[in-house]
């Protein structure tokens, strides 16, 4: 028995409009990293003359090439590995013992902490003074300062909140304490288990901000064998400006080199955002339906 409901022209008329407008949506988000990536992989000549549109124009790799010659890269990949797993790990421990703690209702003085915690997103004493207490506890230019900066966000600690506000009822806290489950017990044996969905979103959370972080980096690191990947892109990237300045600016220069010159910045450019992207890329796709899972959780009751 076909038990189809018939769409009416008005139902057929949204539907349409509304996958047109997906469909827009869908353009204007992906392009701009498809043209990127199109323009990365480009003669420099064409980058520069505005040609590319959708496919390469004489395919080149020569702004790949002189990003992966630089020696430095591959120590930038290897600090940001380490600041991003080291850095991700002690945050994703700390927000989800901060999360928890904040969603029972039996913790003293939860309220005030709480506030405490968000005050401090809207509030802080400044770079100045931050600096001055990094110094006294003689971490400058060391690597602790970088995975310590930044792996607690409160932003991160209200999620965890009401993901676990959301999803451990007070009953199964009441029947595992009646079994003589202690507190400890209870977080690891029952909490943690089922709490994957927020651990990767938090994760992810982590792991990106780590990945992209270099303010950090430059204002407490001296030594270059500790930059991370985006301060060493960076520097790269100058090494190029300023040869390309040099060439404009130098007497005996003639103006094929000049142009030349040009033309490669602007593919380093592209190259640049694509080698420190396509990691962050390529692990997205295997903790999306935990990421979807677990900020949806928490924010619609029913």
């Amino acid at each position: 028995m076909n038990t189809h409901i018939k769409e009416g022209l008005g139902d057929r008329i949204f539907n349409g409009v509304t996958l047109i407008l997906i469909l827009l949506i869908i353009v204007v988000v992906a392009y701009p990293l498809y043209f990127v990536l199109v323009a990365s992989m480009s003669s420099p000549t064409a980058v520069n003359s505005g040609k590319i549109l959708l496919y390469p124009e004489g395919f080149s790799l020569i702004g790949y090439q002189n990003i992966l010659e630089n020696t430095k890269l591959w120590s930038g990949y290897a600090n940001t590995i380490f600041y991003t797993v080291a850095g991700t790990f002690l945050g994703v421990c700390c927000t989800i013992m901060a999360g928890y703690a904040f969603s029972r209702t039996d913790l003293p003085g939860r309220n005030l902490l709480m506030g405490l915690f968000v005050f401090t997103m809207y509030f802080s004493g400044g770079l100045i003074p931050l600096y001055l207490v990094v110094k006294q506890l003689h971490l400058i230019n060391t690597r602790g300062i970088i995975v310590l900066l930044g792996s607690i966000s409160v932003y991160n600690i209200i999620i965890a909140r009401s993901f676990f506000t959301s999803s451990i009822p007070k009953e199964l806290q009441e029947a595992a304490f009646v079994d003589g489950c202690t507190n400890q017990r209870f977080f690891v044996s029952i909490v943690i288990p089922i709490s994957k969905p927020i651990i990767a979103v938090i994760t992810l959370y982590c792991a990106i901000s780590y990945w992209n972080s270099f303010f950090n980096a430059m204002i407490y690191l001296n030594d270059r064998n500790k930059f991370p990947l985006q301060l060493v892109l960076r520097e790269i990237l100058l090494s190029f400006q300023v040869m390309q300045q040099q060439a404009a600016s130098g007497g005996g220069v003639d103006a094929e080199t000049i142009a030349e010159m040009n033309t490669l910045v602007e593919v380093v450019k592209y190259g640049v955002i694509v080698v420190a992207a396509v990691p962050v890329l390529f692990i997205y796709p295997f903790i999306q339906k935990y990421f979807v899972k677990g900020v949806m959780i928490g924010a619609v009751k029913g």
